[in-house]
């Protein structure tokens, strides 16, 4: 008899840890992995990537090297034929597959939340991939350095001021490394010695980092302020240009730079499916199994997964849910086969971990309230922790960079034409 064919589609937390569980698992059945890349992105370091902390390979852990057991597919799943029980994908050359499946695992995740504004599509920049990470350390160093080459007065404030909408996790983080950053390339050219450089953060919600507690909120936006950061609450871009943007309030500021981190949405092959969704997510039920469909799983991002710790709602998409749902899903599908009891999911957060830069951070691990460098060691020792791979290269970099700062150079290696903010899947 053909061993049973397991097919993930995603590798991000919820795909990848599905994967790694079910090599244990699921010994006997075959594992197939259908993916854009060929690494697992550990996204919440992505901010200290744009920020030139970290070499982006720290955070891309190989699969074929952690997954020996797995059969890795390259490529972007086009569609999904449930009842026939068949996937179709396009690999990175254009050229078309197609594969039977026993048990399939949606791990699609999420893609940027694109509001109708109007010019965000066209002048924002996103923050998703390893793609936009580089973009944008490259995008900050060249509007520095421009800046220092004009005598334009009004050129220069503009190249010289970065506006980031959306204050929660990415957003808080990526203002926090990118005024760091400014503040260090800044050092590396005298022309810029007297000229300030603005970071403005704005969010329509009445706090930073509205999904967290107040304790962690009041100490980001402590932090933010006495570096200098522009914090705005209740206010958003309204238009956007090519050099200028309007708040919602009216207000119009000149910039060159707009960086998108709203939120995210699931993926659009969630849609493409014709199951039932709440909120855009797959209806599943506690045990990970898309309702009505007993051979296919869904978790991550892309599901709505009841949440039995706070009765008649969904967990968070979370880096924090995704990979325990990836590691229930393999012991649910390894069952599945064996014909066992399905077990349901049910995650107490464990806390909350924002980086701030430098040797500031708030966290509350098990709910106990931190800042400063306990909330760093922390939140340091954390990542270190959840980091599937390069572990010691990261903690090297770390502490080679609070040694001797890094300097920053274009690299030219990711051009904006492959960073247009985009609802597509990232990679």
């Amino acid at each position: 008899m053909n061993a049973p064919r397991v097919v993930i589609v995603g590798a991000g937390f919820a795909g990848y840890h599905a994967a790694r569980g079910l090599q244990k698992s699921a010994p006997d059945a075959e594992i197939v992995l259908i993916n854009p890349t060929d690494y697992f992105l550990y996204v919440p370091l992505l901010p200290e990537v744009a920020a030139g902390i970290l070499e982006p390979r720290r955070i891309c852990v190989s699969l074929p090297d952690r997954l020996p057991k797995v059969k890795l597919v390259l490529g972007t799943v086009t569609d999904v034929d449930i009842d026939n029980h068949r996937v179709e994908w396009v690999d990175p050359e254009g050229r078309p597959g197609v594969m039977d499946f026993d048990r399939l695992v949606l791990a699609a995740g999420s893609v940027n939340k694109l509001l109708p504004i109007p010019g965000v599509a066209e002048y924002a920049h996103g923050f998703r991939g390893i793609s936009e990470a580089l973009y944008l350390r490259d995008h900050i160093t060249r509007q520095l350095e421009l800046a220092a080459m004009t005598d334009d007065r009004d050129e220069r404030d503009a190249r010289c001021t970065f506006v980031v909408i959306g204050a929660g996790y990415t957003g808080t983080e990526v203002a926090a490394q990118g005024q760091l950053f400014t503040a260090r390339l800044v050092r590396q050219l005298p022309a810029l010695r007297n000229q300030p450089v603005r970071w403005l953060l704005a969010d329509l919600a009445d706090r930073l980092l509205p999904g967290l507690s107040p304790q962690m909120s009041a100490t980001a936006d402590r932090v933010l302020r006495r570096r200098g950061v522009d914090v705005r609450v209740g206010e958003s871009v309204e238009h956007a240009g090519p050099d200028c943007l309007r708040l919602t309030t009216g207000e119009e500021i000149r910039t060159r730079s707009l960086i998108w981190c709203v939120g995210v949405r699931p993926d659009p092959l969630v849609e493409a499916l014709s199951l039932p969704t709440d909120r855009g997510r797959l209806q599943v039920h506690e045990t990970l199994v898309v309702r009505g469909r007993a051979h296919v799983f869904a978790c991550g991002d892309c599901a709505a997964v009841p949440d039995l710790t706070r009765p008649g709602s969904i967990t968070g998409m979370t880096a924090q849910h995704a990979q325990r749902q990836g590691a229930l899903v393999a012991r649910n599908v390894a069952a599945s086969l064996r014909g066992d009891e399905l077990q349901p999911y049910k995650h107490h957060d464990l806390g909350f971990l924002v980086d701030l830069g430098g040797w500031k951070a708030a966290a509350n691990p098990l709910q106990l309230p931190l800042s400063g460098p306990a909330a760093k060691t922390v939140t340091r020792g954390y990542h270190l922790y959840s980091l599937p791979g390069n572990r010691t290269r990261t903690a090297a970099d770390w502490g080679i960079n609070a040694l001797m700062p890094p300097r920053a150079v274009q690299l030219g290696l990711v051009g904006a034409d492959r960073v247009r903010l985009e609802c597509t899947s990232p990679g």
